[in-house]
């Protein structure tokens, strides 16, 4: 299968591209940085700067994006996040309208996000929306890509939670002060995190290209998410250091701004559209998850 990717040199789409070349797939590679592309994309996959490259295309894999975390929310920087997300999905849309011969899916990334702060409420796909700013990006984000859907493309959007993996993301963060035995839960640390390991994120959305029946939302978590305070816990136990020192919420708001917002709450999400059409997790448990990715 032909997949083209965007967001390929981001932290879920290194991961995904080596493992849809070693699946044996052809990769095509969008991307508006093509010197920095070609020193993360394997040499294997091919690197476009412009859709009107893409040729014989089968299925598309929209992870692009502006990272959310990346630093302090300001107008500027919404109005990025809005623009790397939804221009990009547009541009996919108007691009595949064009085609006499469409791909025959698209996975588009959204996240858990979706949902907004919902305390202890568990979450599947069928939940509403929230109506901050992050859940209004995600339903913007997911409502550009189901315009696939009428161009009759099979349409998944994936709800991606907290992505483990030590080498980025919020894991790698989040070692340093472990390692030194300054780590600890964040504010009151009940925030639940639905959490997922980067191998399994990878898995899913390959599994997705390739089960024809798989269609709609799917929350991109594993199944057994865990409070802020039993992640820090957990985390502490993997690295035999305690974990017991917390940041208190002041603190984090006067750091991160209004993006403190996304540490200091959190959504009790369950993955229940891929349980139920058979997706088999290799780390449904955190333990075992942190245990995977930072042996020793």
């Amino acid at each position: 299968m032909h997949v083209l990717l965007t967001g390929g040199t981001g932290f879920i789409g290194h991961a995904l591209c080596g493992h849809l070349l070693r699946a044996g797939h052809a990769l095509s590679v969008l991307t508006r940085d093509p010197v920095r592309a070609r020193t993360q994309v394997p040499a294997s996959a091919r690197v476009l700067v412009s859709l009107d490259d893409a040729r014989d295309v089968e299925a598309v894999v929209n992870l692009a994006g502006e990272p959310l975390m990346a630093g302090r929310w300001n107008a500027e920087r919404k109005a990025e996040f809005r623009r790397s997300r939804l221009g990009t999905t547009q541009a996919l849309m108007t691009w595949m309208a064009r085609q006499s011969v469409r791909p025959r899916v698209l996975v588009s990334g959204s996240a858990i996000g979706y949902y907004g702060p919902r305390d202890d409420e568990a979450l599947d796909e069928s939940a509403a929306p929230g109506g901050d700013f992050a859940a209004q990006l995600c339903r913007d984000w997911e409502t550009e890509a189901m315009q696939a859907e009428g161009l009759d493309v099979r349409t998944c959007r994936l709800r991606t939670g907290i992505v483990l993996a030590a080498d980025g993301g919020a894991l790698a963060k989040m070692l340093p002060p472990f390692r030194l035995g300054a780590g600890g839960p964040m504010g009151d640390g009940r925030q639940w995190m639905s959490w997922i390991h980067r191998d399994d994120l990878v898995r899913m959305i390959a599994w997705l290209l390739d089960s024809d029946r798989a269609g709609g939302a799917y929350n991109g978590t594993a199944p057994e998410p865990v409070t802020n305070r039993v992640f820090a816990r957990t985390l502490g136990k993997v690295l035999h250091r305690p974990a017991v020192l917390p940041t208190p919420a002041f603190a984090l708001k006067a750091g991160f701004g209004e993006m403190a917002h996304l540490l200091l709450t959190g959504q009790r999400v369950l993955p229940a559209h891929a349980l139920a059409e058979g997706f088999a997790f290799r780390f449904p448990v955190l333990e075992d998850a942190l245990r995977d990715l930072l042996p020793g």
